[in-house]
């Protein structure tokens, strides 16, 4: 049998210093342990777990660019290839200062269960590098993105490692990542997702996590015979996730109060509105210039968003912005829902007191799923040639949130019919990679 404390400092041991990685190792296994134990002792004997958490291929390289000084500077580049069990690796690149080996394996970590539950055939990878995107020219970047790919090319391909955007690589940077891949190649493929439409990408990528998260959050309220109409939402960030994230809750008739990013939060008391919201697209970083337009909004310097009252509270930032106390205050203040846009976004003390309240609370590996899902329908309409209607693709996210919401509800209803998505999440997942991991033998 296994005892999660003794594979957990088994983990810690092979990993030392990779905090982020031993986080959402721990989150995963103490739900899949009692499981194995109970259900597959088989998996122990195989040794699932410990081939889970190891990554199939980490590559490590340098990144030499010149800047429009025409000085040299160097940064590191990384894929981290994790697990092609259910088909080949996919997940995003991600470009910025704080880009690490364990943010880097935890992410593609995660990303392994939110593959399998999207019910696509792709296994999961994360990559990256600490490059810094702010404040370069755009020939500054395309000369890194040019250098990162030169050597990156080796290691994808289609069939092999297909790579997507993330915090810091939007579609000009995957322009750029790809016009080197082709021009290296000399091929036209779908080697990366998050194209743009007009050369090979599909309809509502950018909108695809946001929208996502709320079909997820909407399937929990149905489940509860109730809706999102007149509910108050507090978002976090300012990016694509959290900004399609409130345009969608306020379709759905919901009244979304904040968003922010690092230098702070914007509380509008009347909620936002489509011309808002396109109004803080215009603004790039100086969320605080929205209060001009606005003056019965405040702008709340260095706070993040989870001090006002609401109904719903979506992280849609960064890994640990929604700490313990957060967490505490959420629930004085009657939220009754959490559901993650970003990968990680509260702690394990934060997740703990959502469980402890008993109030529904929704992972990223099953809430935030929309993106790389519709980077997989990308992959499919590469792969025959098409590019399909936005309605057919919106039609399909619904449809791939939908079962993986029921997924979650499958192997997460708990004896006091509480829904411990977090639980349904990993299980779902898991079961899925590991029973293909046992039918390809020992690899």
């Amino acid at each position: 049998m296994l005892n999660l404390k003794n594979f957990i400092d088994y983990v810690e041991k092979q990993n030392p210093n990779e905090p982020e990685f031993l986080q959402a190792v721990t989150e995963v296994v103490e739900d899949l342990i009692p499981y194995i134990n109970e259900h597959h002792p088989e998996y122990a004997y195989l040794k699932i777990l410990e081939r889970l958490v190891e990554p199939e291929r980490v590559v490590s390289f340098r990144v030499a660019w010149l800047d429009d000084q025409n000085n040299i500077q160097v940064n590191r580049g990384y894929r981290v290839q994790m697990n092609s069990a259910i088909g080949p690796y996919k997940g995003g690149l991600r470009f910025s200062p704080t880009v690490n080996l364990s943010i880097l394996k935890f992410l593609a970590f995660e990303q392994v269960f939110k593959n399998a539950l999207t019910s696509l055939p792709i296994g999961g990878g994360k990559g990256g590098s600490n490059f810094d995107p702010k404040g370069k020219s755009d020939n500054e970047i395309m000369r890194f993105c040019q250098a990162f790919m030169t050597e990156l090319y080796r290691h994808i391909g289609s069939e092999t490692d297909v790579p997507a955007g993330d915090i810091g690589v939007g579609g000009r940077e995957i322009g750029y990542l790809f016009g080197q891949y082709k021009r290296i190649q000399n091929n036209f493929t779908g080697v990366l997702t998050g194209k743009g439409v007009q050369w090979g990408g599909s309809y509502i990528r950018p909108e695809a996590t946001g929208y996502g998260l709320l079909y997820f959050v909407q399937n929990i309220f149905e489940h509860n015979e109730d809706t999102l109409a007149g509910k108050v939402i507090t978002v976090s960030g300012a990016g694509n996730v959290a900004f399609y994230a409130a345009e969608k809750a306020i379709n759905f008739g919901a009244k979304v109060i904040t968003l922010s990013n690092s230098t702070g939060t914007i509380y509008d008391k009347d909620g936002f509105t489509h011309e808002k919201l396109a109004h803080i697209a215009k603004l790039g970083r100086n969320l605080a210039d929205y209060c001009v337009k606005f003056p019965s909004s405040t702008f709340h310097a260095g706070e993040k968003p989870w001090q006002f009252a609401c109904d719903i509270a979506l992280p849609c930032a960064t890994q640990n912005e929604l700490d313990e106390s957060d967490a505490t205050t959420l629930i004085q203040n009657g939220c009754i829902c959490v559901a993650e846009g970003a990968n990680m976004p509260s702690t394990a003390e934060a997740v703990k007191v959502f469980h402890n309240a008993k109030i529904a609370y929704a992972p990223g590996k099953a809430a935030n799923a929309g993106g790389v899902a519709v980077s997989g329908l990308e992959m499919s309409q590469n792969s025959i040639g098409q590019q399909w209607s936005s309605s057919k693709v919106d039609d399909r996210l619904k449809l791939i949130m939908q079962n993986i919401y029921k997924t979650c509800l499958r192997y997460g209803k708990e004896s006091d019919g509480y829904i411990n998505y977090l639980k349904g999440a990993n299980l779902g997942g898991f079961i899925k990679v590991a029973e293909s991991m046992k039918a390809q033998g020992v690899l």
